[in-house]
């Protein structure tokens, strides 16, 4: 896999079980890769450690007034720096092309993940720990699989060389090969509490990066309330812990290296004492312990890939645990099997969209007609979210549901892209991506709504005023949106989001509170345009405004979990007093007012029922007489 071939048409079916065996399965999947990566490193550290051969023949050759052997000492040398050039150049090609490819199929997994669970997502992951995976994660996993092809690299080179030096000088390559096992390993006790303080670090750092996301996204609100400053020391707090937990792992990685600079440099000593005195006995020569001396030094470059790597592990395993817990989530109990954007999009191409009907919800008994504008009344607004979600075929996440159906067919049993393409759920809080206006509005439609038509059902004149002020020519299409529509108004994002779900014109449409963030007069302006583009599509409005209901053709009252009532808004407005307390937002206390008048005006009803039966007897009595 080479980086112009990204992204991935199929980026797998992940082992999300752990985050050790997600990150072996990553490894796996890029085996290619890794291969290429260990053949160029074996090349480059291999003629690094050719290098002391070279010197030593080359310092030998001169003791011995050896031309000949100068010669060749000299051209081992420079066919050694031609081959670490070599060898240098595609290491980092092939470690680059691994470190990008890895965090590319990540990043494919997550997005894949996030599409497939939508909403639902949120309710299970916070949506901080969903960008700390999606950015910095993903960096440091891409880093842990390409500096695995290195290690190996730099461990076959040691145990080579350490092998070649008792070859070579048997007195001398003892020393080393019982020295190099201790100087490798020399670190392994300071590592576990290096790896707790990564974590440690990691966690504080995805706790501040949620705080910071969840302050963003509801700045407008903050201001409101003169809530910034408490947040903002929230903040402050979260990022000195976040530092001081840095500090406290980076001076543990200090000591590591330090360790890693001075179990070799007392390694050398050693070596060099002792070569010296065998030298000084004529036991070898001059030239072997000029090459013994310079493997040893040189033993410290590869010996650094020991103490990246379990730097990279480190840093890599909290990270690949939040993506393997992110990846591990499911749809629902009854949707378990996740297809594949391929298998979907057959599913759909085969006929996978269904015919049609009424859309049906079998765990709260509601019906929507087909083709026609249904209001649902929620009196907890959780539970209409919840509804929501769940008549599009997303419902919560381990959710024990019977699935919501649309005519005879099972909206979970569908692909998700059919499902989607068939039932388009537009959420309470909608996001508004960054880009033009035009760009906004070109998603996948059926191509019967146009663009205007819609803007002018959602009543958004006056966005597009404000929108060609900011364009350079005029042109409201062609102003530009921020990210999340932070530059518009409450009211003009929702207006712009319900512009956008009906340009896609899509079989059934489920909007949950539509409406909240706008004027009355606008509403009423906006519930006729719905009704009137809407006409013979099915659309479920969930709502408590009064001016929504008023214009829908059938209104369904959702009570603890299942329908209560069934009717038009002025019909049960009169006749059921929990509608009624949700619809007009009545207190208990007016509620409890209400239902005395009642009781009495009944008592005195039936009052003088009896009274002008008692009046009908007497009457009755004298005329006997």
């Amino acid at each position: 896999m080479q980086i112009s071939d990204l992204p991935y048409t199929d980026p797998g079916v992940p082992d999300a079980r752990s985050g050790p065996r997600f990150l072996w399965w990553l490894g796996r999947n890029q085996l290619a890769g890794q291969l290429k990566s260990l053949g160029w490193g074996l090349l480059h550290f291999t003629s690094v450690m050719a290098l002391p051969y070279g010197v030593g023949l080359a310092v030998q050759a001169v003791v011995e007034r050896s031309g000949a052997r100068l010669a060749l000492a000299g051209a081992l040398l420079a066919l050694s720096g031609v081959a670490i050039a070599l060898g240098d150049t595609m290491l980092h090609r092939t470690a680059v092309t691994n470190w990008i490819t890895a965090a590319a199929r990540v990043q494919q997994l997550l997005a894949r993940k996030t599409a497939g669970l939508g909403a639902a997502l949120t309710r299970r992951v916070a949506a901080g720990e969903v960008v700390a995976v999606s950015t910095g994660d993903v960096e440091k996993i891409g880093w842990f699989v390409e500096a695995v092809s290195r290690f190996t690299a730099a461990f076959v080179t040691v145990v080579v060389v350490c092998v070649g030096l008792v070859v070579y000088q048997p007195q001398l390559g003892v020393v080393v090969l019982i020295g190099v096992p201790l100087v490798a390993l020399g670190v392994l006790p300071l590592l576990p509490r290096a790896t707790r303080l990564a974590d440690v670090q990691r966690e504080k750092a995805g706790r501040a990066t949620e705080l910071a996301s969840d302050t963003v996204a509801g700045l407008r609100v903050l201001r409101g309330i003169g809530g910034e400053e408490l947040f903002l020391d929230r903040y402050r707090t979260a990022s000195q812990e976040v530092r001081r937990a840095a500090v406290r792992s980076a001076r543990m990685w200090s000591l590591i290296s330090a360790v890693q600079v001075l179990l070799p440099g007392l390694l050398l000593i050693v070596v060099l004492w002792h070569g010296l005195g065998l030298v000084r006995d004529g036991r070898i020569a001059v030239g072997e312990l000029v090459t013994v001396y310079s493997a040893v030094m040189l033993l410290s470059y590869p010996l650094h890939h020991f103490e990246e790597i379990a730097m990279a592990y480190s840093f890599s395993r909290p990270s690949a645990k939040r993506a393997a817990r992110v990846l591990s989530l499911e749809r629902s109990t009854a949707a378990t099997e996740e297809t594949t954007a391929a298998e979907e999009t057959t599913a759909a191409d085969e006929g996978g969209t269904p015919a049609g009907g009424d859309l049906y919800d079998p765990v709260t008994g509601l019906l929507a007609p087909e083709g026609r504008l249904t209001a649902v009344v929620c009196g907890d607004p959780d539970a209409a979210g919840r509804l929501a979600e769940r008549l599009g075929g997303h419902p919560a996440l381990d959710e024990p549901v019977a699935s919501v159906r649309l005519g005879d067919t099972a909206l979970d049993e569908l692909p998700l892209a059919a499902a989607r393409a068939t039932v388009l759920v537009q959420d309470k809080d909608p996001v508004l991506l960054s880009g033009t206006l035009r760009e906004l509005l070109d998603v996948p439609a059926s191509g019967l709504v146009a663009a205007q038509d819609a803007l002018a059902a959602a009543e958004c004149d006056d966005v597009l005023d404000a929108l060609a002020q900011a364009s350079v020519d005029d042109d409201p299409m062609a102003a530009p949106i921020t990210e999340r529509g932070r530059s518009l108004s409450g009211g003009q994002r929702q207006r712009l989001a319900l512009a956008r779900s009906l340009v896609t014109d899509p079989e059934v449409l489920v909007l949950d509170e539509p409406t909240s963030a706008v004027d009355s007069h606008t509403e009423a302006r906006i519930a006729d345009g719905l009704r009137g583009l809407r006409r013979g599509r099915t659309t479920v409005v969930l709502t408590s405004s009064p001016l929504l209901l008023d214009r829908a053709e059938r209104v369904v009252f959702v009570h603890d979990g299942e329908v209560a009532a069934v009717g038009v808004h002025r019909e049960l407005v009169h006749t059921q007093a929990r509608y009624r307390a949700v619809v007009t937002r009545e207190t208990d206390e007016e509620q409890a007012a209400q239902a005395a008048q009642a009781a009495q005006a009944a008592e005195a009803e039936r009052a003088a029922h009896q009274g002008a039966g008692r009046g009908r007897t007497r009457i009755e009595i004298e005329e006997t007489a």
